[in-house]
């Protein structure tokens, strides 16, 4: 759609808003996508078996190929873009953000949101935990060690796994509650560059609606939960995200 100049009568006086952002948000600082057309996985279905915890467990060649995935990736030298900036700029003037993000960059916090203000519904790959003794690392100390073969826990010898949630792992509860708790009592809830296809973090767009939330949905193509939606903009979240934080802000 073709961005209005008024401010939607959807974004005037609002004082809190959730935002659940996705791959797409991250993606103009740097950090391929997943499921796009140029996305990690379109290229390569069968790197998916590599963020799969049973086959992450039990089969070592699959480990060591995660690890060389994390090594040297672009997140680590990634800066938030226009999109994050926007976000934390709301933030400064004094609307009540909250970020559920299913990304695990980090780049949210880079661009000045207090860690406190965003859920990380999928974990971060900042922190390295063992699965044995559960010792947390950050992550860049161990991927140094991490490139012809898996890195292993130097206090017990466990299977050392980034602090995210891989295929076949349940979120943690507490972090799934209290998004909840946000996009129930939100009565504006942006979804920003998420497919929404992965839940159950997607599913957080019926809860924020079923309890009277206005939903927008910023993302370049078609997703599920379009039919909820106030309204859904297909445009480049770099451009939309500081148009929409203009809106909520003007007085």
């Amino acid at each position: 759609m073709v961005m209005t100049i008024t401010t939607p009568a959807w974004a005037r006086d609002v004082t809190r808003v959730a935002v659940l952002t996705g791959a797409g948000i991250s993606t103009a600082s740097g950090i391929p996508d997943y499921r796009g057309p140029d996305g990690v996985w379109t290229r390569d279905p069968g790197a998916a078996e590599a963020f799969t915890y049973d086959r992450f467990l039990a089969d070592a060649s699959v480990r060591a190929r995660f690890w060389r995935t994390y090594h040297g990736h672009p997140a680590w030298d990634a800066r938030p873009n226009a999109a994050h900036e926007a976000l934390a700029r709301l933030d400064r003037a004094g609307i009540a953000v909250r970020v559920l993000t299913q990304n695990i960059d980090g780049l949210h916090q880079l661009a000045g949101l207090a860690p406190r203000k965003v859920l990380e519904l999928h974990g971060t790959m900042r922190t390295t935990r063992c699965v044995g003794c559960r010792a947390r690392t950050p992550t860049e100390e161990v991927a140094a060690r991490a490139t012809a073969t898996e890195p292993r826990c130097p206090t017990c010898g466990g299977i050392l796994k980034l602090d995210t949630i891989l295929f076949g792992e349940n979120l943690d509860g507490q972090v799934l509650a209290q998004a909840a708790s946000i996009a129930k009592a939100s009565p504006l809830f942006l979804a920003v560059g998420s497919s929404l296809l992965v839940e159950p973090a997607a599913s957080l767009c019926r809860v924020a609606v079923e309890h009277g939330a206005r939903l927008v949905i910023v993302n370049r193509d078609a997703t599920p939960y379009d039919d909820l939606a106030t309204e859904v903009i297909r445009a480049d979240v770099t451009e939309v995200v500081p148009t929409i934080v203009g809106w909520l802000t003007t007085p």
